[in-house]
């Protein structure tokens, strides 16, 4: 076999297994694709917690977890993808929930991939306090690969790779631009001091994303109505086969099937979609078996790569 058509071969095998992956967006406008639904454990079907809200071709990030930039890169029109918001070059907001490191370590990657693809101004990343001192130690620890990229064999542009970091103490409008409001509302997350939600406003969409929580109110007020309501979960059936310290740790920090069905029913978004999720060897059905007992909205157990 040739390497034309090897190539060819490959070309074809990779946009089955990309358009394999769902797509439920019903809009010209926003798309909101998950680009990772993981949790810590590093589960070879889930990349780390990540989430993509492309507006009019701009991308806006939401978490760090790792894999984000390939997952992004999958579905750009470079790798066959059908989001052009998607081209890594182009992604230059972002915005971050916490500093656990699920969703922090895919943060060398957004800062500097998308520069060496030719981004060329700096990230403006919104995110709680700690975000400052973390990303001054990212640029740091990279110092010596900017040095080499600046002024070695490949020269870069000098402005790609810079950053900055805003922090928020209250809830809120945090940013806003000619797609997006974003508002930002505190969420209990264990004893984590600043633990975040998000209320994005597009042109024609209201998408609402959880964050790490346990059953909070502040996402009933943020997502009433919402069109798309993004949301942590654990499945039930299987926490309940924990001992008494992880039924502590988790029923504290995340939200279980059944609570979340409570959620909701007061919120009524359009569509309820899971992320963070956590299976414990649970399936799809027992999740949505566990929400449908108390919510009785669409539902989807996310996917990576899924496109609302």
């Amino acid at each position: 076999m040739n390497k034309r058509v090897k190539t060819a071969l490959y070309s074809i095998l990779l946009v089955t297994a990309l358009f394999a992956q769902r797509n439920f967006s019903d809009s010209e406008i926003t798309k909101v694709v998950l680009l990772g639904t993981g949790n810590p454990n590093p589960s070879p079907s889930q990349s780390g917690c990540s989430v993509a809200i492309v507006v009019h071709d701009t991308p806006y990030i939401v978490d760090f977890g790792p894999g984000l930039i390939r997952k992004a890169a999958a579905l750009s029109p470079k790798y066959g993808g059908p989001i052009k918001g998607l081209d890594v070059k182009k992604i230059k907001r972002a915005f971050l929930t916490h500093l656990h490191s699920d969703h922090t370590t895919g943060y060398p990657d957004l800062i500097l991939t998308p520069w060496v693809m030719g981004r060329d101004e700096p990230l403006e990343v919104y995110g709680p306090e700690g975000l400052n001192e973390m990303t001054r130690h990212i640029l740091e620890a990279y110092k010596e690969d900017i040095r080499y990229r600046l002024y070695g064999l490949e020269p870069a542009n000098n402005r790609g790779w810079r950053v900055n970091s805003h922090e928020f103490t209250q809830e809120g409008l945090i940013y806003q631009d000619k797609n997006v409001k974003v508002e930002a509302f505190p969420v209990p997350h264990g004893t984590w001091p600043n633990a975040w939600g998000f209320r994005f406003t597009t042109p024609d969409k209201v998408i609402v994303l959880s964050g790490d929580t346990a059953p909070s109110d502040k996402i009933v007020e943020y997502a009433k109505n919402a069109d798309i309501l993004i949301h942590e979960v654990y499945c039930k059936k299987t926490f309940d086969k924990k001992d008494d310290f992880w039924k502590n740790y988790h029923s504290r920090n995340h939200t279980s099937t059944v609570r979340l069905g409570d959620i909701a029913a007061k919120a009524r978004p359009k569509i309820l979609v899971l992320y963070h999720i956590l299976f414990w060897g649970a399936s799809d059905e027992d999740l949505l078996r566990e929400i449908g007992e108390k919510y009785k909205g669409k539902v989807v157990v996310g996917k990576d790569l899924d496109i609302f």
